[in-house]
């Protein structure tokens, strides 16, 4: 596995974060398909389309390959949902997009990021570790699975100074 500073610096690649929009829901939806065995459906997605949410999309210039969505509560942001087209996986987009919505999370005053990976999802669990998380808790049958139910790690990154 390769190191944090072994991945391919994303700016090259000529990725680009911009505000998510419903126009984008299809190529959201085919993603989201691909990345998950249980997805959100079309109207969970617009249901996030409010004030205290963020949804941030992850361009390539040609086409959607990746989003993020986070809830701003008080002064927590929990990042609900986060994902990249397979064609850009272990290129480093899915930190690149990760580093951005922190830093906007700062930006906006929040002082800690929140959020839940499933136990089995090490790939997740191991970037999250990288960038300065720590798990905190766990919850059982958090998650939907092939088995029933899975738990979720819980995991929280401070922003604050």
């Amino acid at each position: 596995m390769p190191a944090c500073n072994d991945f391919v610096d994303v700016r090259a690649a000529d990725l680009q974060i911009r505000a998510l929009t419903p126009g984008d829901l299809s190529q959201v939806l085919d993603i989201e398909h691909q990345g998950y065995s249980f997805p959100w459906s079309e109207g969970v997605f617009k249901d996030c389309f409010r004030d205290n949410y963020r949804l941030w999309a992850l361009d390539d210039g040609r086409r959607l390959v990746g989003y993020a969505i986070v809830a701003y509560m008080f002064d927590e942001a929990h990042l609900l949902n986060i994902c990249v087209d397979p064609s850009v996986r272990r290129q480093g987009a899915g930190r690149f997009l990760l580093r951005y919505l922190l830093a906007e999370a700062a930006r906006d005053g929040m002082i800690q990021v929140v959020l839940e990976v499933r136990a089995s999802n090490d790939a997740a669990a191991r970037l999250y570790l990288s960038e300065g998380f720590s798990q905190v808790g766990q919850r059982t049958d958090y998650y939907p699975s092939a088995r029933g139910r899975e738990a979720a790690l819980v995991m929280t990154l401070g922003l604050g100074c």
